[in-house]
């Protein structure tokens, strides 16, 4: 099973020592978010083809992925870099030094171990299209020979996402279907240009733009071709239009304090928070729902 850690969180900026500790221990436990099932996912090398992880600032795991690596696994980096102004990415590090650490990628793993996500693209008063044309150029520049592909996304304004965005008092709007198939073609011939794939996550709509293909964000082939022999896993998406590989994740949602204010997996900022400092790096769960630990059945 390729393990994800995580789309729901950023556990490499900041879980990173609990993730060990699983790691040292050989599971997890998690709780499902829509039925409240408790889960144990094993994380040992014979249960576990590689792992996947989703980050906004990689800095504090880079030690982390050393140990990763010597205990065998495989992995790949889906690293967030966006550029965006701190009205909407209020404690996100700079892309300067997200560049940095993409090169740290390369050269202890190869252009393969990583992938640039340029996601989402929100649209507003401080970041028009000709904005992102810009912003995009320039971080598609140095991020040239760091990896090759970029995934990029659209905002969806989902109704938490739209209420957020609001109370943040961010003017903000979704352009046509016309307008980002003009802005993908753009953002292609400028990835091309720096070496790289551009691929769409989860938006099918706007499938066919010369230059584009769908994205694989969970990716046995790359995982594959890191580790040197083949990953078995089957094409399940988590939505339409996904063609991710079959994996499990492990985060949790609610949980991140980067304060991104279009967050889909944060509905309220003050929740993740608390959550975050009732974090134990040490317990078997990311946080605890409940004193005395977590209720519900338990599944392997």
């Amino acid at each position: 099973m390729i393990i994800s850690a995580s789309y729901k969180t950023d556990i490499p900026a900041f879980y990173g020592r609990w993730f060990l500790n699983r790691l040292e221990a050989g599971y997890c436990r998690m709780v499902n978010p829509y039925g409240g099932q408790t889960h144990r996912i094993g994380l040992t090398r014979a249960e576990v083809e590689g792992f996947v992880f989703w980050t906004k600032n990689l800095g504090p795991f880079l030690p982390a992925l050393e140990e990763v690596s010597e205990r065998g696994f495989p992995f790949v980096v889906q690293y967030s870099v966006t550029g965006l102004p701190a009205a909407l990415e209020r404690s996100v590090p700079d892309a300067e030094r997200a560049v940095e650490h993409m090169a740290r990628l390369r050269d202890r793993w190869g252009p393969r171990a990583a992938v640039w996500r340029y996601d989402p693209i929100v649209t507003a008063d401080a970041t028009p299209p000709s904005w992102h044309r810009e912003t995009f150029a320039r971080l598609a520049g140095r991020m040239r020979g760091l990896t090759d592909e970029v995934v990029v996304s659209f905002l969806q304004p989902y109704r938490k996402t739209a209420r957020n965005l609001d109370a943040a008092g961010v003017p903000w709007h979704d352009p046509d279907a016309e307008e980002k198939r003009t802005l993908l073609a753009d953002f292609a011939g400028i990835a091309a240009e720096h070496g790289m794939a551009l691929t769409l996550c989860t938006q099918p709509e706007l499938a066919g733009v010369a230059g584009t293909a769908p994205a694989r964000c969970i990716d046995a082939q790359r995982l594959s071709d890191v580790v040197g022999q083949a990953i078995g896993a089957r094409t399940k998406g988590n939505r339409p239009g996904c063609l991710c590989a079959e994996s499990r994740d492990i985060g949790e949602y609610d949980t991140c304090p980067h304060g991104c204010v279009y967050c889909y997996a944060v509905a309220n900022r003050a929740t993740a928070q608390r959550r975050f400092a009732a974090h134990d790096p040490a317990g078997e769960f990311l946080f605890p729902r409940a004193p005395g630990g977590n209720s519900g059945s338990i599944t392997e």
